[in-house]
């Protein structure tokens, strides 16, 4: 098989790869919840900031794919090459976006009746609530630039690729930062209880899988601003590798039987209390 078959046919193995891999990974965590019956050890900023940046990613993948003046736009910036945005992105996007709604929901415990057991509603944090804001905020700012001062030239005045760069640098911001109050959690707690850890390896296989697709797109169109045209896409590949890298430290290397303890601990109270109420 020449190269010019067997490339196109990895990229098309790696991304939709990726894409099942990065959509099993959603699966892990609201299904611990449901067994559970609890959401302790999981912070609800981790599908709050999810649901914001996976539906910026949705929108502008969108744009990119199907849009024909973006795909025009994008072309005049970057030697009339087409937008490495495939199908399995917008796919995946729009999975995720449904996913973390769903593990949001978890976080109100009348919707799944899990038991509360005094705890404190939790409540999303107030960086995550300015993210939301900021992020509303510069979008309709990039909006109101382009709609004031629309130019004839693509390449170097303000267009409406502009607007959808605007709303795909959300998703960028929010992969940068979202596994960061979870990696702080773990770290106060000593231990990873109650955070999947399959849902972290299965992460990990998709940003493998997402940058070798990335890459060889790029190199199929024989010109990397395929990958710099790409910034998102760039970004959640290796936030991926190293923020999965960090939580398989915390949970096999820096506190290895903190969650058998406690879940070793949970199961006797259980089982006390089913013996009392016998």
């Amino acid at each position: 098989m020449t190269a010019s078959l067997l490339l196109p046919a990895l990229s098309y193995i790696f991304g939709w790869g990726y894409f099942i891999s990065w959509s099993l990974s959603f699966y892990p965590q609201p299904l611990l919840n449901y067994y559970r019956r609890s959401t302790s050890g999981a912070t609800i900023d981790f599908p709050a900031i999810n649901i914001l940046g996976f539906a910026a990613y949705f929108i502008s993948n969108t744009a990119f794919l199907y849009s024909p003046e973006i795909r025009r736009q994008y072309a005049a910036r970057n030697h009339g090459l087409t937008p490495t945005v495939k199908l399995n992105d917008v796919a995946f996007a729009a999975h995720a976006t449904i996913c973390s709604t769903i593990s949001m929901s978890q976080y109100f415990p009348q919707i799944w009746g899990f038991e509360d057991r005094g705890r404190r509603r939790e409540r999303v944090g107030r960086t995550v609530m300015g993210i939301f804001i900021g992020s509303i905020i510069g979008i309709g700012g990039v909006a109101v630039v382009v709609a004031s001062y629309p130019g004839d030239d693509v390449v170097t005045g303000w267009a409406g690729i502009d607007v959808v760069y605007a709303i795909s640098y959300v998703k960028l911001v929010v992969t940068l930062i979202k596994y960061i109050p979870q990696l702080v959690t773990n770290y106060n707690n000593k231990s990873t209880h109650g955070w999947s850890i399959h849902q972290i390896l299965l992460d990990l296989i998709g940003g493998f899988l997402s940058l070798g697709q990335l890459g060889i797109d790029s190199y199929i169109q024989r010109d990397w601003s395929g990958v710099t045209g790409n910034p998102v896409k760039l970004s959640l590949g290796n936030s991926s590798l190293l923020f999965d890298s960090m939580f398989i430290i915390q949970h096999y290397i820096l506190y290895p039987g903190a969650g058998k303890n406690e879940h070793s601990e949970s199961s006797r109270l259980l089982d006390a209390e089913g013996d009392e109420a016998a």
